[in-house]
């Protein structure tokens, strides 16, 4: 399960805190974005020289065999919902904030973790705790508040919640805003991924901004260089041929790659090309359906997952993030740290707040095929400074973000032993 890490640990000079990280699993369809920038943040926390345990609702998922030998892993081995009802009966008032308008509604297995992170809480009794994802967020919140435990809590928001409940309205969508202004301010810290998701937690939340921090995502790991300069094995990236659009994530509507495909197929009647798309999810079909309906087969390739994207982004001719909405998208950091060309829609959140306003690549508006086409085009044609593309990118670095996390967690004199 733990693989060892090539980079040096340190010991912080007034000793080592002890530092928990919970979400539900390392698992989402093709490898999710929050599943490997926690493991990342394990990571970060451990190269400064703290003593890590990542709690797994369920030890699976693409990303386990990263783990870093220098975190504890912990499976809490969480089976269904129904089975946090006797601990949350401890505490009434928690459970009736889920029953009926949210726990029965949604009913997501990760409540399950309640009872295992109790007992954790209570035995362990770490310095801090950090969350991502609402259910992990909510789950750790109910766990912290009955285990009676002083440890710190710090919940992050992933995406931009009004667009989540505005572009999936599925029921517990619906119920979402309720949830959250029921159970985050209960944290010590709440934290957003990007300045606009910040700011739009605060107004779901109705709390004054500036009690909604800023905490971007580990993105940048100092095996990234090293990783995206391993060979790909695509027949498309080996340096010959026409240019390689690539696009990376979940295919779930929020990714757009249905926008994408339909932009490309604009690029390809001018110019010779091709498209790649890593990734994996529910929408395949659909997409392998617009492909095929729209002539491109044979310049379209949805290869599926893969375990080293940066490798792919590195020979990319442009790499696009077509997204509808985002947290902060780490896709477009990673290949801005890899070297490539980017374009992006100027979706909510965070690829505005990357490129700094455009600066260092197109922005297009949101469901716009013939801006993203145009701009495809153009970024094709534009030579590149992959210096200031990688400057950017180092903003995101695991250290440097692990070291915020810690002392927006613990406070800096805190954080420092």
């Amino acid at each position: 399960m733990a693989a060892p890490t090539d980079a040096p640990v340190s010991t912080p000079p007034d000793g080592p805190r002890h530092v928990a990280i919970f979400i539900r699993s390392l698992y989402g369809s093709g490898g999710g974005g929050a599943e490997r920038m926690m493991v990342n943040l394990a990571t970060g926390l451990a190269e400064l020289g703290h003593r890590v345990d990542l709690l797994l609702g369920r030890a699976e998922g693409p990303y386990l065999d990263e783990i870093s030998s220098s975190v504890r892993c912990i499976n809490l081995d969480v089976g269904g919902a129904v089975t946090a009802i006797p601990t949350l009966a401890r505490r009434p008032d928690l459970l009736r904030g889920l029953w009926p308008l949210g726990f029965g509604a949604i009913a997501h297995w990760a409540f399950g973790a309640i009872p295992g992170l109790v007992h954790y809480l209570r035995e362990e009794h770490p310095a801090g705790m950090i969350t991502a994802l609402n259910n992990s967020n909510i789950a750790a919140v109910c766990a912290r508040e009955i285990a009676g435990v002083d440890t710190r809590l710090m919940i992050t928001e992933r995406n931009t919640l009004s667009e989540v409940v505005r572009q999936v309205p599925k029921l517990k969508n619906r119920v979402l805003p309720r949830l959250v202004r029921t159970y985050y301010p209960l944290a010590d810290v709440m934290g957003a991924v990007s300045q606009g998701v910040a700011d739009d937690l605060a107004r779901v939340l109705d709390v004054p901004a500036e009690t909604v921090h800023v905490t971007y995502n580990p993105v940048v790991d100092s095996d990234l260089p090293k990783r995206a300069a391993e060979p790909v094995d695509h027949p498309w990236l080996q340096g010959e041929g026409p240019p390689v659009f690539l696009g990376v994530g979940k295919f779930k509507a929020q990714k757009g790659f249905d926008l994408l495909i339909r932009a490309f197929a604009k690029v390809r009647a001018e110019i010779p090309s091709r498209l790649v798309i890593i990734g994996e999810g529910k929408q395949r079909a659909a997409l392998e359906e617009l492909r095929d309906e729209l002539g491109l087969s044979d310049d379209v390739d949805l290869p599926g997952f893969a375990n080293n994207p940066f490798a792919y982004m590195a020979r990319a001719s442009v790499f696009v993030l077509s997204s509808r909405f985002e947290g902060l998208p780490g896709v477009l950091i990673q290949a801005m740290a890899s070297g490539a060309p980017v374009v992006s829609t100027d979706c909510p959140s965070g690829p505005r707040e990357i490129l700094r306003d455009g600066e260092l690549g197109p922005l297009v508006p949101v469901e716009d095929v013939e801006a993203l086409a145009a701009a495809m085009k153009t970024a094709c044609a534009t030579p590149v400074d992959t210096g200031r593309l990688r400057a950017r990118a180092d903003d995101f670095s695991v250290r440097r973000v692990a070291q915020h996390h810690l002392d927006l967690l613990l406070g800096k004199e805190a954080a420092a032993g």
